[in-house]
């Protein structure tokens, strides 16, 4: 029986070997056709990757205020630009490619980790918004479209089996779309947005966090020796474990290109909600003398949107002869960082 199987395995090999041997023209029709799919998917890839232009969003609320057929209130805009950067995640091209389980998106990751750092921030800000911008005093009731929108912006970022990343995220835009009709109607008082001093340094100290966070990542890109300063200014400070005093912090190389896109992600989101705090906070900020102040921060951020000509984020020494993508964006992020921080300061004044 052994025998017979060997014989019938062997003689099957032989006529697929005579049939791709003599073959020549469907041989060469499925290699050219394997090479086409693999071009194919290598610029369809390329044309993915490509991040979104930024946008103006005076033009975004007028635009949607006159579809609405209302005129813009306080808070509109800001609104507005939080719904056009999040559809944007998932109208651009190639759509959400965070969760993609096929190619060419499955390949790709500059563009996830750069929608991963936008979807930080619009959580930020949704959450800013369910808990302080649409809220009187710490006694108020929350808004009952912002309670729906922002937690759909935290599901899973990765998920691609149902519930997807997707369904969820539109769920979110959709209740800030129900949350913006409301807004803008005379009839409906419930929904509102304050432009206080205080609401709005609660939301740029989480800005600032953020941002601290990024730059030190980012400056970690060639590795450092850091002094432990952890509790340093509180001589009863304490914390749960004990830290190393000398650490070694440094990005792993296979992430470099990750953080760098991330910050990018999320600088370009940030620029955009900053110009619509500009728009609706205008009087706050020209009350405390803090307009320059805010548009400098803006200004810095959009350095970080200057086009990567390398075809690949170099990593080079500080001082080396090769450049280093991390380093330069760390100092964007990082003097944004500190400006946020002199910013918070002019508006905690009288």
């Amino acid at each position: 029986m052994a025998l017979e199987d060997s014989e019938g395995l062997q003689a099957i090999r032989e006529r697929w070997a005579n049939v791709w041997a003599n073959g020549g023209p469907v041989r060469m029709a499925v290699a050219a056709l394997i090479i086409l799919l693999i071009l194919a998917s290598v610029l369809v890839g390329v044309y993915w990757s490509s991040e979104p232009e930024s946008f103006s969003v005076r033009e975004v609320a007028t635009a949607k205020a006159e579809k609405m057929g209302v005129q813009p209130v306080v808070g509109f805009t800001s609104v507005a630009t939080l719904i056009k950067v999040s559809s944007t995640l998932l109208d651009k091209p190639g759509g959400y490619l965070s969760n993609d389980m096929f190619p060419p998106g499955v390949f790709l990751d500059n563009i996830p980790s750069w929608e991963f750092g936008v979807l930080v921030q619009v959580r930020d800000y949704s959450r800013a918004l369910r808990k302080d911008l649409s809220r009187s005093q710490s006694q108020s009731t929350e808004d009952r479209d912002l309670a729906i929108a922002e937690p759909q912006f935290n599901f899973d970022s990765e998920s691609w089996a149902v519930p997807s990343s997707e369904s969820e995220y539109r769920r979110g835009i959709k209740a800030l779309d129900s949350y913006l009709v409301r807004l803008a109607d005379p009839q409906q008082p419930q929904a509102q947005f304050y432009a206080r001093a205080d609401n709005l340094r609660q939301w740029l100290q989480d800005v600032e966090t953020r941002l601290g966070s990024l730059s030190q990542r980012l400056s970690a890109s060639v590795g450092k020796r850091r002094l432990n300063t952890d509790l340093s200014g509180e001589a009863s400070a304490q914390q749960s474990t004990p830290g190393h005093y000398d650490q070694d912090i440094k990005t792993p190389w296979t992430q470099i290109d990750d953080v760098f896109y991330e910050a990018r992600g999320s600088a370009w989101a940030l620029a955009h909600l900053l110009r619509a705090t500009e728009v609706d906070f205008h009087d706050v900020l020209q009350n405390k003398n803090a307009l320059v102040s805010l548009r400098q921060i803006i200004r810095e951020l959009e350095a970080t949107q200057e086009t990567v000509w390398s075809p690949m984020i170099l990593n080079g020494s500080g001082f080396g002869m090769f450049a280093n993508h991390s380093l330069v964006m760390a100092s964007y992020i990082s003097r944004a960082n500190a400006a946020i921080a002199d910013l918070r300061e002019l508006l905690a004044q009288g």
